[in-house]
């Protein structure tokens, strides 16, 4: 069982990644796959309440690899870690099959007690580069955060999350009624076509609604003129024009 899992996860990687070649290189060359090995023996270690060791284990593994992860965590089957550096995965994190996290995430807590405090991500999310997500809450199957986004509340499943305000947006419900097939796999959880740029739609929201004053002012000009009277009239030997004044 623990080899088919080793297995299962280097072809995750080769699957996502086209950098990878091979098993050999995966297995020699990626931090994600080395930090994943650390965990499952420190895990095991945890279960058995040899707790310190435990510890030494993850310590050791984040010293190698730059990856953080508390042998208390809970981690389903083909994680993929990509580049890797800097991700954190507190105790009380859940991670479902198939997810996707890349450099600088952070699965973090925000209390003090010692319940429930770490995010539960469900099978194929997609947590984009330093993306933090904070709290106890759920990160619903299938959802895409992008990059850099802070998410402190419950993501619904399908949704996606995007920076720099951390927008939820959900899916279309003809859309949602297709949750159970498998979705594609979407490299940093960021479609160009499926996320749109908050920033960029409230610029194009401003410039439609100048266009539409543009348009009044233009159509006020036009009602002005037509009521305008014409009252020009010829005064004095130098031919001179006055439009509006009578001599």
């Amino acid at each position: 069982m623990v080899l088919k899992n080793l297995r299962d996860e280097i072809d995750t990687i080769l699957k996502h990644d086209p950098a990878a070649r091979s098993a050999l290189e995966v297995v020699l060359c990626y931090p994600g796959f080395h930090a994943l090995l650390f965990y499952r023996l420190a895990h095991a270690l945890w279960r058995r309440r040899w707790l310190v060791p435990a510890r030494f284990v993850s310590s050791l593994g984040r010293m190698l690899t730059g990856i953080e992860i508390h042998p208390g965590a809970t981690i389903g089957r083909r994680l993929f870690i990509d580049h890797g550096m800097g991700v954190v995965i507190g105790e009380t994190a859940e991670i479902g099959d198939d997810v996707t996290l890349y450099q600088g995430v952070t699965l973090g807590g925000t209390k003090l007690h010692r319940g429930k405090r770490h995010p539960t991500i469900e099978d194929g999310v997609i947590v984009g580069a330093g993306a933090k997500v904070l709290g106890g809450f759920t990160v619903g199957k299938g959802a895409r955060i992008g990059p850099n986004a802070v998410v402190r509340t419950e993501v619904p499943p399908g949704a996606r999350v995007v920076a720099p305000r951390s927008n939820v947006i959900t899916r279309e419900p003809k859309e949602a009624k297709q949750e159970a097939q498998p979705q594609e796999f979407v490299p940093y959880g960021t479609p160009g076509d499926d996320i749109p740029d908050p920033v960029a739609r409230a610029l194009n929201g401003v410039l439609d609604e100048v266009q539409a004053l543009r348009a009044r002012v233009g159509e006020l000009e036009s009602e002005l003129e037509e009521q305008r009277p014409e009252r020009v009239l010829k005064t004095g030997t130098g031919g001179a024009w006055l439009r509006g004044e009578k001599e």
